[in-house]
């Protein structure tokens, strides 16, 4: 199977909501695959809430870093996955490798090597987060910048990319 389908916008976009919808167009059991951790209360609290709305066709995989390992096992028997979100995944990688970026694209390079071989489509969600006014700091620098480079081995790897701005879907290939 093997595709992969992008979608990527701002904050509060509608982006998650958007790969939902095409996730759950598919059939068959459905797999959220979290890479946030839960730090705080207001995270459990929005933790709880997500898997609510996501019902009972939606089973959890929490991995905040292995993904190119754990996923072609977790995909067997799923009818889709949703990767929910790479820019979450990236910060935690930068953290894992000490800020070091050709680390970080290496493993984005590993999870795209692994998306033909999946039984399952895979919705990969992740922020643009290049819009705004350059960050004032050097990590924030950083991240910003892997993070671009991260979509756009995305996009290109993308059998479909979408932009969601304000709740709509502008589809980008």
């Amino acid at each position: 199977m093997g595709k992969l389908v992008f979608v990527t916008g701002g904050a509060r976009s509608g982006k998650s909501r958007y790969a939902q919808k095409l996730a759950e167009s598919c059939p068959g059991p459905l797999l959220y695959v979290a890479t946030a951790g839960i730090g705080d209360s207001e995270m459990a609290d929005r933790v709880r809430r997500h898997r609510q709305e996501r019902g009972e066709r939606w089973r959890t995989l929490e991995e905040p870093l292995a993904l190119a390992e754990k996923l072609p096992p977790a995909a067997t028997g799923q009818g889709a996955m949703l990767l929910d979100c790479a820019t979450l995944w990236l910060s935690n990688l930068l953290f894992q490798h000490r800020e070091d970026v050709g680390r970080v694209l290496a493993e984005v390079e590993n999870l795209l090597a692994v998306v033909p071989v999946l039984d399952a489509p895979l919705f990969l969600v992740s922020n643009e987060v290049g819009g705004g006014i350059v960050p004032e700091n050097r990590l924030a620098r950083l991240f910003r910048d892997v993070s671009g480079e991260a979509n756009q081995k995305f996009a290109a790897a993308a059998d479909e990319a979408w932009l969601v701005v304000a709740g709509l879907p502008l589809r980008l290939k």
